[in-house]
């Protein structure tokens, strides 16, 4: 059997085929039959398994049922079938470790998030986290609520997949390490102290890499790829009378702006500091690091460029040009390549109803940072800080909330190669993606000290993560995109096609 080197993967995805020599690891006649068909049969058990998830909030910025939501999840993956399953304390909210032993030739590592993004009830037309099915013209039968496709219902799919082996009486080819966070949605401050514990980390050293469950498919039934995440800076900024020295200590009548500085025009131009005219970082020293695309990922942006439709991602955004006026290919290389500065919320003073003629005396805006190889976390947060600092802005607070390194895997790790096989014995012609344009703690897997590669896969659809009415598609109106059936079928094929890569 052949195994490929990085040099072929390489040069294969440079000539456009992206095909990875897929013949060396594909599947033999399907030996999950039968535990496809209990996928079927499990239908139900499985949708409301899903469902008392998604109705079990764990949203770590409010620090709202968190642990709640850790014991949730231990009972979830101990009646899948690991035998070890048990919360592990952090600093800040617990993380969980969970391990199952097959008897397999191979260990799988599994990457899990608990936690939820925050909602505004008033925004959604079904209850947040009353786990409907909703009809959704033109997508299927749908299930709305937090949660449902970031990442509960991709995660309920693999441990479906799980309950279906057993089910059917047949052993996982595959032996699973599952390390799982609840503040994967404020920036991952603590995921690292559960991941270099020292049996956790141990068990992760045994696995072949780390993957992310997820619900792969764009509405037309696409999927992609990738090969990495962006990093991420999530923080706030605050300017304020008290630190500032200048401005009221407290709110005061705005009559009083003639004779009194102004933390909030502050903070503004604080902010505009950050950013070119164009809006692009310039924030001294931040982007010094930044690698450019190799030939092999140009190549991966050419087809891309080439398959992917432009007016289909305007439309889904509701814009009507990109950045800098660029080219679609050009916007696909930024969306992949340059770091961002980006201001998440900004509030000060009163924001209700008719004016209220006030002279607030702290302001404070949201950000988010992202990064792209080889900036790092550190570097990042100390550039930002010494920019306010040369820029005159020394007294506004930054205050860190969470974040990470980029992360980057090959192309011809086995993880990634057998996600072409499923993909490809899907029907499915996947694309090569350089990285994420969104991040994820995968930092902590392919970077020091266990170097292991690490991805997202699974079959499936869903839309609205961190927006009102999120879904994930129950039963699928587009023969081309997989209901929750089909993705967890999905995860079945991907662990068969991990025992059995070369």
């Amino acid at each position: 059997m052949t195994t490929l080197t990085r040099r072929d993967a390489l040069e294969a995805i440079a000539l456009g085929t992206a095909a990875l020599a897929l013949s060396d690891v594909a599947l033999a006649a399907d030996p999950a039959i039968d535990v496809k068909t209990e996928v079927r049969k499990r239908h139900g058990e499985a949708l409301k398994r899903l469902q008392d998830w998604v109705r079990q909030p764990a949203i770590a910025a409010e620090n709202r049922a968190m642990k709640e939501g850790a014991e949730l999840l231990v009972q979830l993956v101990r009646e899948a079938g690991f035998q070890k399953g048990a919360i592990v304390p952090t600093d800040g909210h617990p993380g969980v470790f969970a391990t199952l032993d097959a008897g397999a030739k191979r260990t799988v590592g599994v990457y899990f998030m608990y936690d939820v993004k925050q909602v505004e009830a008033s925004e959604w037309s079904s209850p947040p986290f009353g786990a409907a099915l909703v009809d959704k013209a033109g997508v299927g039968k749908v299930l709305m609520g937090r949660g449902a496709v970031n990442q509960k219902g991709p995660q309920a799919a693999f441990l479906a997949a799980l309950h279906a082996f057993r089910g059917a009486g047949k052993r996982l080819p595959v032996n699973l390490v599952l390390v799982a966070e609840g503040e994967e949605e404020i920036g991952s401050p603590h995921f690292r102290q559960v991941v270099t514990k020292p049996e956790v980390s141990a068990a992760l050293a045994k696995t072949m890499g780390v993957f992310m469950p997820s619900a792969a498919q764009d509405p037309d039934g696409s999927v992609v790829v990738s090969l990495g995440a962006k990093g991420v800076v999530e923080l706030e900024l605050v300017a304020s009378g008290e630190k500032w020295g200048r401005g009221p200590k407290k709110d005061v009548h705005s009559a009083n702006r003639a004779r009194l500085d102004s933390p909030s025009f502050h903070l503004v131009q604080a902010l505009a500091s950050l950013v070119t005219p164009e809006g692009d970082p310039a924030i001294e020293g931040l982007t010094v690091a930044v690698k450019a695309p190799s030939a092999a990922e140009k190549a991966m942006l050419d087809t891309a460029a080439a398959r992917l439709d432009e007016a289909t991602a305007k439309r889904l955004m509701g814009v009507q040009r990109w950045a800098h006026d660029a080219s679609w290919r050009e916007a696909l290389e930024r969306f992949c390549f340059a770091p961002t500065v980006n201001i998440e919320g900004l509030v000060a003073g009163y924001t209700g109803p008719g004016g209220k003629t006030v002279l607030p005396h702290r302001a404070v805006a949201k950000l988010d940072l992202r990064l792209v190889p080889d900036m790092t976390y550190k570097g990042a947060v100390a550039a930002l800080k010494a920019h306010l600092a040369a820029k005159g802005f020394g007294d506004i607070e930054v205050n860190v909330t969470g974040g990470y390194d980029p992360t980057a895997s090959p192309a011809d790790a086995p993880l990634i190669r057998s996600e072409f096989t499923v993909y490809r014995k899907a029907g499915l012609d996947p694309l090569l993606w350089p990285r994420n344009a969104g991040s994820y703690p995968g930092c902590v897997f392919t970077g020091e000290p266990l170097h292991l590669p690490s991805g997202h896969f699974g079959l499936g659809h869903g839309d609205g993560a961190h927006a009102p009415d999120e879904y994930y598609v129950i039963e699928s109106a587009n023969p081309k995109v997989a209901g929750f059936d089909g993705a967890v079928e999905s995860f079945v094929d991907y662990l068969t096609a991990l025992a059995a890569v070369g």
